[in-house]
């Protein structure tokens, strides 16, 4: 999947959080917050895969589910096509859920097993007011085609179906409006191995028919490197790596992303013995009551004061491989000198330069690796 070169951003993400209330007591008063996803800003252009990754909990379901509102943001902006929509009430949304379609997880959760087939693609057809039954039905089957099942299976239950062709009914169903932008929510990871590469090829030549754009959230980076143009890097409700494709796999900037590419299984034994494998110690923090700094200091083998004392911006390190840390890998002195220049011009981040304990990172040699 690749994006047309130089595509407008169709989708905006401008410092969202979506926190979750912990509430206690016969008054449910607010006790504390979940920090699911925290300030995370990038966009998504016309045309393009890009792809999220993270371990289980960083947030990245939490942010796709907010990106096309099925869950409201606590604060930030969502645009699309360059309107904010992060505001909009139930009825200014409900034009504007043609254009933005999710595709769940769980192939077996997300259809109704009391509902048919048919009923099941064509409600969004019959919700926003498209045709007559006979003009839906044909639709549907139509669909049902596309997507690579049988106009026959129109009148059969869920519960009659494989996985793959369940997730296949969910893609179908999304399609029914004709979208721009889909959130493809691990769409795979329920699913067998050998039904893994059927459905990224289906999804492959659906955004080529459809001119689809998507936002692919995974776990697993050898199914994110397959079908991303960019990747992003989240951990802890935070944005922590942003990159062309084959550049992140290349170059990867942040120990945490390194962290995870060493655990990317290598089809030769040879290779993969002679790889070296980065156990991250400790456990994941709670989101409750995050880190400070930056939030992966805790398990980073090269964490000095300022990781703990100072979050880091994300910030360019060459080609446009965004990262935010303290001590980058895989970057020359030249590049590095740059993205520090650009770190303490960047108005965002003044307030915080202005702190004794930001120094820059001059003062904070980086680790011998």
């Amino acid at each position: 999947m690749r994006a047309l070169n130089g595509g407008d951003p169709l989708v905006e993400v401008r410092n969202v959080k979506k926190y979750f209330p912990i509430r206690k007591g016969l008054l449910q008063r607010e006790v504390a917050r979940v920090h699911a996803v925290d300030d995370v800003t990038f966009s998504v252009r016309e045309g393009e895969t890009l792809g999220l990754v993270g371990e289980s909990g960083c947030g990245k379901s939490t942010l796709g589910r907010t990106i096309v509102r099925l869950l409201e943001p606590t604060a930030g902006h969502v645009l699309f096509q360059g309107r904010d929509i992060s505001k909009l009430d139930r009825g200014e949304l409900r034009p504007l859920r043609r254009e933005m379609q999710i595709v769940f997880q769980d192939p077996y959760a997300s259809l109704n097993p009391r509902k048919r087939v048919g009923s099941i693609i064509g409600s969004p057809l019959k919700i926003h007011g498209i045709g007559d039954k006979k003009s839906r039905q044909k639709r549907v089957q139509e669909l049902l085609e596309t997507v690579g099942l049988s106009p026959e299976h129109y009148n059969r239950y869920p519960h009659e179906f494989s996985g793959g062709q369940r997730q296949r009914i969910g893609v179908a169903r999304a399609l029914a409006l004709q979208p721009k932008l889909v959130v493809a929510d691990e769409p795979v990871s329920a699913l067998d191995v050998s039904i893994q590469s059927q459905m990224l090829n289906l999804l492959d030549d659906l955004q080529t028919e459809f001119q689809l754009t998507y936002l692919f959230i995974a776990h697993d980076l050898g199914v994110v490197r397959h079908v991303s143009d960019r990747i992003a890097v989240m951990y802890l409700g935070k944005l922590v790596e942003l990159s062309p494709a084959e550049e992140l796999y290349q170059r990867p900037i942040m120990p945490y992303t390194e962290a995870l590419l060493s655990a990317v299984p290598i089809p030769d034994p040879d290779l993969s013995a002679r790889r070296e494998r980065i156990v991250l110690e400790g456990d994941v923090p709670s989101p409750i009551n995050p880190p400070s700094g930056c939030r992966f200091h805790p398990r980073c083998r090269y964490m000095t004061d300022i990781c703990v004392q100072v979050e880091p911006p994300l910030v360019e390190h060459g080609k446009g491989h965004l990262a935010a840390c303290h001590h980058p890998l895989n970057v020359d002195a030249e590049t590095l000198e740059r993205a520090t220049v650009s770190r303490r011009h960047t108005p965002e981040t003044a307030d915080e330069r202005a702190k004794p304990t930001d120094t820059g990172g001059e003062s904070h040699p980086v680790p011998e690796r």
